[in-house]
């Protein structure tokens, strides 16, 4: 799948959307409308800054299930998608937490968003949640059952997580694309807000060949030019939050800042 058709550019630069607690999410507040408030005026900073795309996640409802998240929580996610596609003119993208990548694939046909994320598509992963295990196979199975073009983004060696037995990121990489069939790859830190290391991209795209790698967390105004020239594009998140604080809504500023700042290596 040419991601380029996607994103209409090279090296996208993709802002993430931190969904408010949603409902039966253990700290939901009990007001939906704040929650479709939040996302719509995020969304819109994302937008007005110069973003390339926006990535939809309910981060704030952790702690996470490992891969089933309730009903409730994939109707509201359906509601601020749709509501976020009518609002921006941007590709829109769904990661459903921790790892619940058919109901992500499920939204994002119902919505005619164009690609979702997936922490851990292939492989085992020893997370705060349990082991979580790939399911490359079911997912390729549905998104071709639901007769959709949907693309997977999915994470290698995935941040908050350590892998069953050596981690070999040159493999992980190969497997991911080869036996997954993931439309691109994400190389993150250890954790969110952590930048990965300049090698490891180095070495995940030399592995990944012309399939695209996005950096996945950390990434910063200050850090984007020097990681952007091993990487195909980037997810943000953090950096751009009000005085860098996660808990804080989006700042256009920041947004802009981000932009002028990693759109050098296109220069």
């Amino acid at each position: 799948m040419n991601l380029y058709q996607i994103f209409q550019t090279h090296n996208p630069i993709i802002g993430v959307v931190h969904l408010l607690p949603l409902p039966t999410s253990a700290r939901w507040g009990g007001n939906f409308k704040a929650v479709m408030d939040r996302a719509e005026q995020e969304a819109a900073a994302l937008a007005a800054g110069g973003v390339d795309a926006i990535l939809i996640e309910n981060f704030f409802d952790a702690p996470f299930p490992k891969d089933h998240v309730d009903p409730a929580i994939v109707s509201a996610m359906t509601l601020i998608v749709d509501r976020v596609m009518n609002l921006v003119m941007l590709p829109v993208g769904i990661n459903v937490l921790r790892n619940d990548a058919h109901s992500a694939m499920a939204i994002a046909s119902c919505t005619k968003a164009q690609f979702i994320r997936v922490n851990v598509l292939t492989g085992i992963m020893a997370t705060d949640q349990g082991l979580i295990e790939g399911q490359a196979h079911q997912l390729l199975r549905y998104r071709r059952e639901l007769g959709s073009e949907i693309a997977i983004l999915a994470d290698v060696l995935v941040k908050h997580a350590r892998p069953l037995g050596a981690a070999n990121l040159t493999v992980a990489v190969k497997d991911t694309i080869e036996r997954g069939l993931a439309d691109g790859v994400i190389i993150s830190g250890w954790a969110t807000g952590q930048p990965p290391n300049l090698e490891d991209l180095e070495i995940a795209s030399a592995a990944a060949g012309d399939t695209p790698v996005f950096i996945g967390s950390g990434a910063n105004w200050e850090n984007i030019p020097h990681l952007m020239k091993a990487a195909d594009g980037v997810i943000v998140a953090s950096s751009l939050k009000r005085n860098g604080k996660i808990t804080e809504p989006i700042d256009p500023l920041s947004v802009a800042q981000f932009v002028e700042s990693a759109k050098i290596i296109n220069n």
